[in-house]
């Protein structure tokens, strides 16, 4: 997802500048006509459920260790999913290790996406010097891969979760900003904007309820797309060492502490890649489903 098909969501108001309830209705409906897009939002809700009530859905301790029965295959007598490289349960370890990939995943781009709002309107709408020191000190983020940003970051922070999460949070910050700020940007230079100003209404008050409004749904748009990237960004700092430590369970070191059984075990290995391969694709195809049901004239 792009910022060009991000800023597609922009549409000309008409007569009132906050999306009414039809609209929300419309886009709804419109959702609802996505097959795909719904397949994915269910089987999101499926690993979020499984992931929130594991200690009741899972078979057995995910922290309960046992060398006689390390890397049972799949499928093994009362190992669903077998073991991994310690004896412990595969199953129950990928359900809790859910929890943790979906926070590390989720909780970096809703931050990303209120401190990053707040930076663009504001660089939009006052513009002249105050976008420029913002914009300006956003680029120096653009010359790094996010994946390579994410790294720096994290290495300089130390590891740990909420490193990675604070790691994570600034490199999705200045792609938020640069689509807040272009949305607002379209919107500041519309008529009603104008006379909204000239009627007398003060800066905070046309933010609040004539430009906000229409920035909130693009950008939204634009942050459900960055869920995919977080998710694997977040296992990679973890497979690396610079997020979550063990035991902990968490599907990147997960991965990571598998290594040594590829060649053994290989379907036991490719577990944790899978589960992250899987929600990463679902969270994609949902938020390509939202951009197409948002995308609409009201």
């Amino acid at each position: 997802m792009t910022q060009t098909l991000a800023l597609s969501a922009v549409t000309q108001p008409s007569q009132n500048t906050i999306p009414n309830r039809s609209y929300w209705h419309v886009v709804a409906r419109q959702l609802r006509q996505e097959p795909v897009a719904m397949a994915s939002a269910v089987l999101l809700l499926l690993i979020i459920c499984a992931a929130l009530f594991a200690p009741w859905l899972a078979p057995a301790d995910p922290f309960k260790a046992s060398m006689l029965k390390r890397l049972l295959p799949v499928g093994s007598p009362g190992y669903l999913l077998g073991t991994d490289e310690l004896g412990r349960d595969m199953l129950t370890r990928l359900m809790y290790g859910g929890r943790l990939s979906l926070l590390m995943g989720v909780v970096p781009v809703f931050a990303a996406f209120f401190i990053g709002t707040s930076l663009g309107l504001l660089a939009g709408y006052v513009g002249g010097r105050v976008n420029m020191v913002i914009m300006r000190v956003l680029d120096v983020f653009y010359a790094f891969p996010s994946v390579l940003l994410a790294v720096a970051i994290s290495g300089a922070l130390g590891p740990g979760m909420s490193n990675s999460l604070i790691a994570l949070t600034l490199v999705f910050v200045p792609q938020v900003v640069r689509v807040a700020e272009s949305v607002t940007t379209q919107v500041r230079k519309l008529d009603y904007i104008e006379a909204a100003r000239m009627s007398g209404a003060g800066s905070f008050s046309i933010i609040r309820v004539h430009v906000l409004g229409n920035v909130l749904g693009p950008v939204f748009v634009y942050a459900t797309g960055l869920l995919s990237v977080s998710m694997i960004l977040a296992s990679g700092l973890s497979f690396l060492g610079l997020g979550v430590k063990p035991p902990e369970p968490e599907w990147g070191l997960m991965l990571n502490t598998l290594r040594s059984a590829i060649y053994s075990s290989p379907l036991l290995a490719a577990l944790p890649g899978a589960f992250i391969f899987i929600t990463s694709i679902a969270f994609n195809l949902l938020a390509d489903g939202v951009r197409s049901a948002m995308d609409i004239r009201r």
